[in-house]
């Protein structure tokens, strides 16, 4: 952002977009969307405003260790997807372009015009995403451990997916009540994973990434976790410099020990660091 654009308005189509959210006070709630509603903490304040994206079947307390950490210096809002957590409705519509849109209704029911969007796994696709169609409404993203093209996605992959999916369904099935598991069929589970797999293909994101115009930071696990075979994710995280090198906007921030799925939990100091380097970045001293 150049510095003469800041402390000002912005002009998107006939609306404006206010650099600054407005002061407000804690809240927890649904927000209607499409023909489900969202459950969504807001923390309020005047801080920088940071919305948090999930990882594919995750809920917002995942974050509750970052959230922590940045504390009350920053506006904190999250929510759970639809179908995941105890409080979300389900929905018709679990697609990617269904999960872009979430994020517009929530900000929007929030009346937060620019934030820092920060995504694990799925939700750094999410965020990716965003903040490339929306430059004006960014302030900048944290990516943790997705976002990464590569082209892992074949046919055989797909039917390795739609099987593992159909063996965990006893047990997703009981663990629905406590929002551990997604209220979602496993075939619908299984689709959004390999619909993931496509979004990740390397001509597919790759052109996401050249075109994200706002500060952006990796935050990248080591090793393996539930779901990968041998080094598939290392090969995926190694090959992300390449990808990058031509954008000055994205850098890898950091490479933590833990693994994909403890990321939030072991490393959340790592991550909080990347938003307090992009919120930094907007607000020079």
């Amino acid at each position: 952002m150049e510095k003469g654009d800041q402390g000002t308005a912005r002009q998107k189509g006939s609306a404006m977009i206010k650099d600054t959210a407005p002061t407000a006070t804690a809240w927890t709630g649904m927000i209607p969307v499409d023909d489900t509603a969202l459950a969504t903490t807001d923390t309020g304040g005047t801080g920088t405003p940071v919305v948090y994206l999930n990882g594919q079947f995750a809920t917002q307390g995942y974050w509750r260790r970052v959230i922590a950490d940045l504390g009350p210096a920053f506006r904190h809002i999250s929510y759970d997807e639809r179908g995941r957590g105890r409080k979300s409705g389900t929905s018709a519509d679990y697609s990617f372009a269904a999960a872009l849109r979430d994020v517009d209704a929530v900000l929007a029911a929030r009346d937060v015009g620019r934030a820092v969007v920060i995504g694990w796994s799925y939700g750094a696709y999410l965020a990716a995403h965003w903040v490339a169609q929306n430059p004006d409404r960014a302030v900048g993203a944290v990516l943790v451990d997705g976002a990464q093209p590569y082209d892992w996605l074949d046919d055989a992959m797909e039917v390795r997916i739609r099987k593992l999916f159909r063996r965990l369904a006893p047990v997703t099935t009981v663990l629905r009540p406590t929002g551990l598991t997604p209220r979602m069929p496993p075939a619908q589970q299984a689709e959004t994973n390999i619909e993931l797999g496509r979004r990740g293909r390397v001509a597919e994101l790759r052109p996401v990434l050249d075109a994200i115009r706002v500060p952006t930071r990796y935050v990248l696990a080591s090793g393996r976790s539930f779901g990968s075979r041998g080094e598939e994710q290392e090969r995926i995280r190694a090959g992300l410099s390449a990808m990058i090198e031509n954008n000055p906007n994205i850098k890898i921030g950091a490479k933590v020990a833990s693994n994909h799925g403890a990321i939030l939990r072991k490393d959340f100091r790592a991550v909080a660091a990347a938003v307090r380097e992009i919120a930094a970045l907007d607000h020079p001293s």
